[in-house]
């Protein structure tokens, strides 16, 4: 202990302001190792180390070899160049963000993608905030503060992190009124629950489970007649937000024709964009989403706003461009064709697989998918390399599955194996 330098010693040959704090944490290191009979080894080394690790981003990019293609823990859905290149455009430098050019004067930072939303959906207005939580939640603020909404005791969601459609209710200010069953929930249920308190019809989509067996759920169409015969408004959370034919998820546009007068949607899961929660509808329901005091505390930022109005561009003249578009598509031989030749150049094999959607999308929709075998204790030690390779352990090996892997993040696979095995 006594041969231990002291902690200014240790940090004096660096000019790293971190370097007081690093050399305190290698100190205390050490001496736990001392007291249990160990070897520190070369602290001016293990200094370097700590002040590197201290000089790393903690929100790093990392590649996705779970076949997990919209994966909420890994950041959602991948930007396309396109949007990441608006964001560049955008970030490094000022911007018309709020500024009209035209007149010259302030303008509205919700013009910039409301046009494009408007043709993609076909709806009158459009709002984004910063994610689909927050479009609920300012969705019936402004519409049903104080006064009751009728959702479906089926539709009473959960998704990821806690997030329950009642709390949501509750904390804009809304009264949940329950109608029907788990199960079961027929037009007349909602008939019958509406009363004077009623302010909202709700539909929400059961967008990361499914109820089989004996069930009825009355049609969006049929919600909207039972709407309209009240007056009252119907908004229809979707959740995911497709905005072209993805599997069985609903568009905002089909549900905008069936009747509903707003819809929400994220921009992260399969419109694959940025986080953003998108409303799209009626003009004098969105007007009073606009002019709500929430919606400046739950607005979208330049950047998010730059992201998305790229990602719109693209889906309106080249989907196939749209990663989490491109993914779910690729044909399952393009699929194992990557799979092969990955296995090929790192010594593994091929396995058949099944990828999913993610992000509570598609929840019943398996897609054929291959992945790259190899050992079991690469899982750990590819989560160490840079970029860090999150992959799946299952029967003994990692796979590596190749349905959210692009070939050059094949390619930086290779090298991170040997890396790995080194």
């Amino acid at each position: 202990m006594r041969d231990l330098p002291s902690v200014d010693e240790l940090a004096r040959g660096s000019d790293d302001p971190r370097a007081v704090e690093a050399a305190r944490f290698v100190l205390g290191r050490a001496r736990e190792q001392i007291q249990a009979g160990e070897n520190p080894g070369d602290l001016g080394a293990r200094l370097d180390a700590a002040l590197g690790a201290a000089r790393a981003p903690h929100l790093r990019r990392v590649i996705n070899a779970t076949g997990v293609i919209v994966h909420t823990n890994l950041g959602r859905a991948p930007l396309a160049p396109a949007a990441i290149e608006r964001i560049r455009e955008v970030a490094e430098g000022y911007s018309n963000l709020e500024y009209d050019l035209a007149a010259g004067g302030r303008g509205s930072r919700q013009e910039h993608v409301t046009k494009i939303l408007r043709r993609l959906t076909g709806a009158e207005a459009a709002l984004v905030v910063n994610n689909n939580a927050a479009a609920v939640m300012l969705a019936l603020a402004a519409l049903a503060e104080r006064r009751e909404v009728l959702v479906s005791r089926g539709e009473l969601i959960e998704i990821g992190d806690g997030f329950r459609i009642p709390d949501v209710l509750e904390r804009s200010g809304a009264r949940l009124r329950e109608v029907g069953t788990t199960n079961r929930t027929r037009v007349a249920d909602y008939e019958s629950a509406v009363g004077p308190e009623t302010a909202v019809l709700l539909r929400v989509h059961q967008s990361n489970f499914r109820v089989v067996g004996f069930t009825e759920q009355p049609r969006l169409e049929e919600l909207a007649l039972v709407a309209q015969s009240h007056k009252l408004p119907l908004v229809d959370d979707l959740g995911s937000g497709a905005l072209v034919d993805v599997g069985d998820e609903p568009t905002a546009r089909a549900s905008l024709t069936a009747g509903a007068d707003l819809v929400c949607f994220s921009g992260d899961k399969l419109l694959g964009g940025p986080q953003a929660g998108i409303v799209v509808g009626r003009a004098d329901l969105i007007d009073k989403l606009r002019g709500h005091p929430l919606q400046r505390a739950l607005r979208a930022d330049k950047l998010t706003l730059a992201a998305l109005e790229g990602t719109l561009q693209l889906a309106v003249e080249a989907p196939g461009e749209i990663p989490v578009l491109r993914m779910l598509r690729e044909p399952s031989e393009a699929v194992r064709t990557r799979a092969t030749r990955l296995a090929e150049r790192v010594g593994g094999q091929v396995e058949e697989t099944v990828a999913r959607a993610g992000g509570g999308s598609l929840p019943l929709t398996e897609l054929p998918s291959f992945a790259c075998a190899v050992e079991e204790k690469l899982a750990a030690r590819l989560r160490d390399v840079d970029p860090p390779v999150i992959a799946v352990v299952r029967d003994g090996r990692t796979l590596l599955d190749c349905r959210t892997l692009s070939d050059a993040e094949a390619d930086e696979i290779v090298a991170a194996i040997a890396a790995a095995r080194s």
